[in-house]
């Protein structure tokens, strides 16, 4: 059964998984470039999601980008949820509706409206599936869940999305909302602060105590996740992403993107890209070709 690892390093990569989650707070937000799903049987799961909180409810199927920092800050029930991550480039590569997509990497969680009957068992053969680490099930497996987020982005594609933070949120909440919609932005404590008639080391040290992390760190990751999105889904210059996203300079850009992700923007962009049709009629060619060649007798 799994847990939330508070060490466990930023942007560390999950991988394809389908795996049972005990629910638990969270003390600071977890932050992946996969998309994660999540689904529960009984009781309920509370994130802040990029500085919006949003409650998934037992029986519906629950989709985000876990690039976008989120934090589990509240639950009820006691019974463990699965929880299914595939790696973005191969979520890209599934065809979806563009607007579904692109809400997605925009930081909305979006959950089906009603719940499937097929669920419950469907989750709890993949994650029996994959724990027994079989490359003959992995397969099949992943084209379920393939199928499955293609039935559940046609399901919400034309749902409308609240984009308005609660009113009842925290001070701290209401913190990180306004930097979740101002990061591309300048900005420093004291313009942060006064939005909301604090007085700046107050609102840090707020900030701080519920999140873990400073405020310019929480900057850093929003910008951080808007480049990444721009990396994969638009051929832009790395300089205008880096624009784009609130950062002031290339170089700072490079920099915080090395330190955090462990590769250089343009390496990123490289690996997380779809292949192209042409480029997967290449490789489908070149996989023809080996096969045939160690069939050949003799060799």
């Amino acid at each position: 059964m799994k847990r939330f690892d508070v060490q466990r390093p930023e942007f560390q990569p999950y991988g394809f998984t389908c795996e049972l989650w005990m629910p638990a707070c969270m003390p600071r937000p977890d932050k992946h470039a996969e998309v994660e799903l999540n689904w529960l049987r009984t009781g309920s799961l509370t994130y802040l999601l990029g500085g919006r909180r949003v409650t998934i409810p037992a029986g519906r199927l629950a989709i985000f980008w876990a690039a976008i920092p989120h934090q589990i800050v509240a639950f009820e029930g006691q019974h463990p949820y699965y929880v299914v991550t595939v790696p973005l480039g191969e979520f890209l590569g599934m065809g979806l509706p563009s607007d579904f997509t692109q809400r997605l990497l925009e930081g909305n969680l979006m959950q089906e409206p009603a719940p499937d009957p097929s669920d419950p068992i469907k989750f709890q053969q993949w994650e029996r599936e994959l724990r027994n680490s079989n490359p003959a099930t992995e397969r099949p497996v992943r084209l379920e869940i393939q199928a499955r987020i293609l039935r559940l982005a046609r399901r919400i594609s034309r749902q409308p999305t609240a984009t308005c933070p609660d009113p009842a949120l925290s001070r701290a909440d209401q913190l990180a909302c306004y930097i979740a919609r101002h990061y591309q932005e300048p900005l420093s404590a004291a313009r942060i602060a006064a939005a909301h008639g604090l007085h700046p080391n107050y609102a840090m040290t707020l900030f701080r105590r519920a999140f873990g992390t400073t405020m310019t760190e929480f900057i850093t990751r929003h910008r951080l996740c808007h480049a990444q999105r721009l990396l994969v889904t638009t051929d832009l210059p790395i300089l205008e992403v880096a624009l784009a996203s609130g950062f002031q300079s290339l170089s700072r850009f490079n920099e915080v993107f090395k330190q955090l992700c462990g590769c250089t923007p343009r390496e990123y962009r490289k690996g997380h890209r779809p292949a192209t049709k042409r480029q997967q009629v290449r490789l489908q060619h070149r996989s023809t070709a080996r096969i045939r060649s160690s069939a050949t007798p003799g060799t």
